[in-house]
């Protein structure tokens, strides 16, 4: 298992066609090439932690042999951002977690624990805006409603109506000035919800990345039930998290870091311009990457009270504030 030092010496790489076309191993280093075969960038590949790939490569089976050897996943995203291949190096042979995996019953109690923690920050977020307005006091006291309601879900399906409802509204309120209308995942249907389905794209592949660490069957969930090539556990963990992309996301509109000359309208759906794509990267990753330590330390908790079989109180939180 990586070791909390080790893990904070580790880096996130992104790499785009645009900079290079080959992706080789020489001398312990992920190296970039140019079609000419030149060398552009090197780097340790005891120094990675998970690379992103967006756009077409030649890679050498070499590299993959060692992203095996250094254990570092490979994600290749398409141009639009949307994960087709994971190359991944967990430690698949941990049979007496995925044991505990398949006969848990305890799915619904972690399963509040969790979603408890996600409408948690979501209302700290809401109370950090200043100036509100009667009717978002209103929302606010809704979901603290819906917060202690959590407790009282006697399956999955009240879970889900309670954090859909608590959702609806945060969204209402926390983006209300964006001129936000709704979230409406893969939809494209404005310039938010393209970038949220990036952020969350991104934050999803390095909890991904941590999950697979300790060997976790990342399709067997406790929230999102099983379902036919969907990562079920990797959608329940992200949950307390996504609010690092939603204050990124409201942060950079504040900032004036989101330009509608950065994006296209086309046949119903916006999209982000290819040259448009690295600033978003940077601003997300870079939200993620502060959160990095957080991220690791929760998934970390969570492996040794999922696998001793702790009280639900002993489960890890992540808190977006300044609470502890």
């Amino acid at each position: 298992m990586m070791s909390r030092p080790d893990f904070m010496e580790k880096q996130v790489l992104h790499i785009e066609s645009t900079d290079a076309k080959r992706l080789s191993f020489k001398n312990s280093n992920l190296a970039l090439s140019d079609e000419d075969g030149k060398i552009i960038l090197q780097h340790s590949c005891h120094k990675i932690f998970v690379v992103f790939i967006r756009g077409e490569f030649t890679i050498t089976s070499k590299l993959l042999k060692n992203a095996k050897k250094f254990s570092f996943p490979l994600i290749f995203l398409s141009y639009s951002l949307r994960p087709y291949f994971v190359f991944n190096t967990g430690t698949e042979g941990n049979f007496l977690l995925r044991k505990i995996q398949y006969s848990c019953s305890s799915e619904t109690e972690i399963a509040k624990h969790v979603i408890t923690n996600k409408i948690h920050n979501q209302l700290q977020l809401m109370q950090s805006v200043r100036y509100k307005t009667k009717s978002e006091k209103e929302s606010i006291s809704s979901i603290q409603k819906l917060l202690r309601s959590v407790q009282f879900a006697r399956n999955g399906q009240e879970l889900l109506g309670i954090e859909g409802t608590a959702s609806k509204l945060f969204f209402q309120t926390y983006f209300k000035n964006m001129d936000f209308k709704c979230r409406k995942p893969r939809v494209k249907s404005d310039m938010h919800n393209v970038l949220l389905d990036m952020g969350y794209t991104y934050l999803f592949q390095f909890i991904e990345a941590n999950l697979s660490l300790y060997g976790f069957d990342i399709y067997c969930g406790f929230y999102h039930k099983l379902f036919f090539q969907r990562k079920s556990l990797v959608c329940d963990i992200i949950e307390p998290f996504r609010c690092i992309i939603d204050k990124r996301l409201r942060n950079s509109y504040n900032l004036k870091q989101i330009q509608n000359s950065d994006f296209i309208y086309s046949e119903n759906r916006f999209e982000l311009k290819r040259d448009s794509t690295k600033k978003y990267t940077e601003l997300f990753l870079r939200a993620i990457l502060e959160h990095k330590e957080d991220i690791f330390l929760y998934v970390q908790s969570y492996y040794r009270a999922f696998i001793k079989k702790k009280k639900i109180s002993q489960y890890p939180i992540f808190y977006i504030g300044d609470q502890k």
